[in-house]
């Protein structure tokens, strides 16, 4: 019998909610049956971006923020609900995210952490329905890094035998799924995706995002600049590795863009699409040169001069969206965390070792019942 779980996605970027509801069938296969967007105010997106650093009484305005993204949430909940006609009796489960501020996996006493900032209770509690939250911590409780858990989903519905995918969601920073013929995947976080863009972006226009790149295409690309951010070492690393704005922030452009002198708004915006573009571009070609067809999914999918710049650093390869293969990008990560509620419910393991370094395969997430 078909079960429907409701997945929540509030990334990196930090611009809105998305929400799907999933069928899934007697071996697992998804449909998405309905997806919902709701953009957080202007008002709790400052605070958010504001608690992924140190500030005066953030275990208070933390509980107040996660609150209020729950409301959110919930939001989307209704929407979706209404959109397709469904009670919350139909819904087995929602998986909730939460959004994240730290991501330190490792560091610090030899585990580290990964906070997303969530009231699962409280959507339970408005939605009527279970929750499954907190995906992200087991993994790092068992050596991993958290990061991704998209690759196993990606598997599921990207995946085909003798063949290899490449699956790149660039959301506010970009991860790259490796799906072989196999059966064997690889993932990691490439680097920055959107973060460094909308920032700037923002900062210089007043606009939360670049719409179709096209500000930065009235610039140039600065081939100094450009060079001096690709020699960050992260982007040298070798998996198993994640990241997020811990590192890619404003502290880290602006040390970079020390010595330029006035630069012109625009050519800085050219050079950070380059960035994002050639980060995941040689990830591809160093991690899988085999493969033929990169799927994008993710607000930068979205992005036409960073899908052209992306195909031209892949000669030879097609590159196109999710959309192309089923499943538009908007509504890929937000899937994916129906499936790994479906998975906690299942007793089943949600991460890949291969891909985040845990010292095995781990049920994930924490369940809140209606």
């Amino acid at each position: 019998m078909p079960e429907r779980f409701i997945g929540l996605m509030s990334g990196t970027s930090m611009d809105g909610v998305d929400g799907v509801v999933v069928e899934f069938d007697a071996q697992g296969q998804p449909t998405v049956l309905g997806h919902q967007a709701v953009a957080l105010d202007v008002s709790l997106r400052t605070e958010l971006l504001a608690l992924n650093e140190s500030g005066p009484d953030e275990l208070h305005r933390s509980a107040l923020a996660a609150n209020s993204l729950v409301r959110v949430y919930a939001q989307v909940v209704h929407a979706l609900l209404h959109q397709c006609r469904l009670e919350a009796s139909d819904i087995r489960a929602i998986g909730a995210h939460g959004q994240t501020v730290r991501h330190r996996p490792g560091e610090f006493d030899g585990t580290g952490y990964t906070l997303q900032l969530n009231s699962p209770a409280l959507l339970a509690e408005l939605c009527r329905i279970d929750v499954v939250a907190d995906f992200r911590s087991r993994d790092v409780a068992a050596g991993g890094q958290g990061a991704p858990l998209v690759p196993l989903f990606h598997q599921q519905v990207f995946g085909r035998p003798l063949e290899t995918v490449a699956v790149l969601n660039i959301g506010g920073i970009a991860n790259l799924s490796i799906l072989r013929g196999d059966g064997t995947v690889l993932g990691f976080d490439c680097g920055p995706g959107n973060a460094l863009l909308d920032l700037w972006c923002l900062l210089h226009t007043g606009k939360r995002f670049d719409t179709n790149g096209a500000w930065s295409q009235t610039g140039r690309v600065i081939d100094a600049l450009l060079h001096r951010l690709l020699s960050e070492p992260y982007l040298q690393a070798p998996p198993p590795k994640s990241t997020g704005r811990d590192l890619f922030h404003s502290a880290w452009l602006d040390g970079h863009l020390k010595g330029f002198g006035t630069l012109a708004p625009q050519d800085v915006q050219a050079t950070l699409t380059a960035l994002t573009a050639q980060a995941c571009a040689q990830d591809v070609l160093r991690h899988a040169p085999e493969v033929y067809e990169v799927l994008v999914c993710g607000g930068g999918a979205l992005n036409r001069a960073l899908m052209r710049q992306l195909s031209d650093a892949l000669p030879g390869k097609d590159v196109i969206t999710t959309q192309m293969r089923g499943m538009p990008p908007m509504q890929v990560e937000a899937a994916a965390f129906a499936w790994l509620a479906r998975q906690t419910l299942l007793g089943r393991p949600g991460n890949l070792p291969a891909v985040t370094g845990a010292n095995g395969q781990r049920v994930l997430g924490a369940i809140y019942p209606r």
